[in-house]
């Protein structure tokens, strides 16, 4: 058996082709959708994550606002610029990028923010009403990604039982509390494993979907896999020889369905990024 491989990038293109029309639509009622960042220091990775969402989103006709700040910027800093995005009518939705430089309690920059604004769901607020099973509210785009891409191959989720490894709230406790809510594209059993887990293997092998966002690389290996099963790789770990995921690549002779590091659910997030702003702005134009 060969997985069939899930490819983030063509899905993420299918989605955005889909998100363009909706944006001509709110154009037409003079709305054009906004979304923001704040990057606060000189982390790398981050600088590459900010451009590629803000090339994403110029592409699609959203305006994008960008600012960045110094890693010397202050808490008073920091929650003023938020209070000014919180108030800005152009902006639907923006983000904090994680890091911040450790003087800044990235807590308390995220609470800062008007949870209708929240692009990436992170707010405790939000996070609450994720608990509570409420929609019409800003949701973890990374979970939003799994469940989009696991949909739209049609790989069954209700009733299955999902195995996450990883149990950061960007990632695992978000997907669990989705993934566990009576809802379309959910209501599974769901498992939430660790690299704390003593037996790991006994419970991913009983996985119909396999989940891992650890940031081991190669923690996931073959023998842990049942077969058939749908893996989806969120582990990122960078070296000197380039972005490993958590997913050895021999996962690839067991699985059913992988989604890979890089080319998965990277893409998909982005684009979850990209129709929560767009949402925000239909919210905005009552449309």
């Amino acid at each position: 058996m060969t997985a069939t491989i899930i490819d983030g990038k063509a899905t993420a293109a299918t989605l955005k082709e889909e998100l363009r029309e909706r944006v001509q639509a709110l154009t037409q009622h003079g709305v054009t959708p906004g979304l923001a960042t704040v990057l606060i220091g000189d982390d790398p990775g981050s600088h590459v994550y900010v451009r590629n969402k803000h090339r994403a989103a110029a592409d699609l006709g959203i305006d994008s606002f960008r600012y960045d700040l110094p890693a010397d910027t202050t808490r008073e800093q920091a929650l003023e610029l938020i209070a000014g995005l919180n108030a800005d009518p152009k902006v639907d939705r923006y983000l904090i990028q994680y890091p911040v430089p450790p003087q800044l309690d990235y807590s308390e920059l995220v609470t800062a923010m008007g949870p209708e604004k929240d692009a990436d769901g992170l707010h405790p607020t939000n996070l609450g009403y994720l608990a509570l099973g409420a929609p019409a509210h800003p949701r973890p785009g990374t979970p939003l990604a799994i469940v989009e891409l696991l949909t739209r191959y049609q790989i069954p989720i209700e009733g299955r039982h999902v195995v996450i490894v990883g149990r950061g709230v960007t990632v695992g406790r978000g997907l669990a509390m989705l993934l566990s809510l009576k809802e379309p594209h959910a209501n599974a059993t769901v498992t939430q494993c660790h690299t704390g887990t003593n037996f790991l293997p006994e419970y991913t092998h009983r996985a119909d979907i396999l989940v891992s966002g650890a940031g081991r690389p190669g923690l996931i290996t073959a023998d842990m896999v049942r077969p058939g099963a749908a893996v989806i790789d969120v582990g990122i770990s960078r070296s000197e020889t380039g972005i490993a995921g958590d997913v050895a690549p021999d996962v690839v002779d067991v699985a059913g369905w992988l989604a890979p590091v890089p080319g998965g659910v990277g893409p998909m997030t982005i684009a979850m990024l990209l129709r929560s702003t767009v949402e925000g702005a239909e919210a905005r134009a009552a449309v």
